[in-house]
């Protein structure tokens, strides 16, 4: 039944809400069980985590968006930007952070030039550049780690009022992306071009270099993940991005941007983030391994897209 307040109607909570709400308030209690979850030194490590991840996760939001699926190539690019963040710091930390970013750039927005005028499938061009960029890694380290030629990585790994600098940037890139998507010509293209590609196309929309663009902006925020990741491990390698990609494909989707495009936001993705960061510091203050805590992280992910498919599906009756 629905409330008229000041003239406005105002329709009723829907299940899909209420759902969210009490799985939101049971990670809370299991959190507040688990033993050191509370502890000032253990909320930094979430955020810490929350913030890799989620800077990665606004690039990928950028792409999913554009209706162009998911980058599977996300900890290759992380790795190889991170090996030349740190193979430059003789250059000094701004001249090492504008390379890294056009590194970044370069390497993801050139999938992007392929996805947008070639109308290549992305998972499979994704795969194959992940491939390409293991390779490249490997050939440019020799096999081993990349470490810094000198110390201005430091300054990344600074703590202002205690908090890591690294979430300071994730909340400000949060705001500028969003700002972005809400108030640039670029972003309502972008939420066209993914809600419908041909009736973007036939309206007289770039599609081309709209999702070229998308990607080239996820390349920059994957870049800046990168330097974050080199400053905090003091070295980097192919490995250095781990499970960076289904981390970061996790906390998009936990945040209800559908797959399928058109539809989505940063704020979304930032909440997705704290989500999965929180489930897996759980995870691994019970004793889990890393194997359960993908398993947990993927259910939530399906979970996620099953509410958002039902709830959709209500809404279009």
């Amino acid at each position: 039944m629905s409330t008229i307040v000041a003239g406005r109607r105002l329709s009723p909570p829907q299940w899909t809400d209420v759902l969210a709400g009490a799985a939101l308030l049971a990670l809370l209690a299991v959190g507040a069980s688990t033993e050191r979850f509370l502890t000032v030194a253990n909320v930094k490590a979430i955020l810490t985590s929350a913030s890799l991840i989620g800077i990665a996760g606004l690039g990928l939001t950028l792409i999913v968006i554009g209706g162009t699926s998911v980058s599977l190539a996300i900890s290759q690019s992380v790795a190889v930007s991170a090996m030349v963040f740190l193979a430059v710091q003789s250059a000094g930390l701004v001249v090492a952070l504008v390379a890294t970013i056009v590194v970044g750039a370069l390497i993801t927005g050139l999938q992007g030039l392929v996805v947008g005028y070639g109308a290549a499938n992305p998972i499979v061009l994704t795969i194959a550049a992940g491939f390409a960029l293991t390779g490249l890694a490997t050939g440019i380290g020799g096999g081993t780690s990349v470490s810094p030629t000198g110390t201005g990585y430091t300054v990344l790994n600074a703590t202002p009022g205690g908090i890591p600098l690294s979430v300071y940037a994730l909340v400000l890139l949060t705001v500028a992306l969003q700002a972005v998507l809400d108030r640039s010509a670029f972003g309502r293209q972008l939420y066209l071009t993914g809600e419908n590609r041909p009736a973007a196309r036939a309206a007289g929309l770039p599609v081309g270099r709209v999702v070229m663009v998308a990607w080239v902006l996820a390349g920059a925020l994957f870049a800046v993940a990168a330097a974050f990741s080199g400053a905090f491990n003091t070295s980097a390698n192919i490995n250095l991005g781990g499970t960076l990609t289904f981390d970061a494909i996790a906390a998009v989707l936990a945040g209800g941007t559908p797959i399928a495009g058109g539809k989505g936001s940063a704020w979304r993705t930032l909440a997705g983030v704290l989500l999965i960061a929180t489930v897996s510091d759980i995870l691994l203050l019970r004793g889990y391994g890393t194997g359960a805590q993908i398993m947990v992280k993927g259910l939530i992910v399906l979970a996620v897209i099953v509410v958002v498919h039902l709830r959709t599906t209500r809404g279009r009756r």
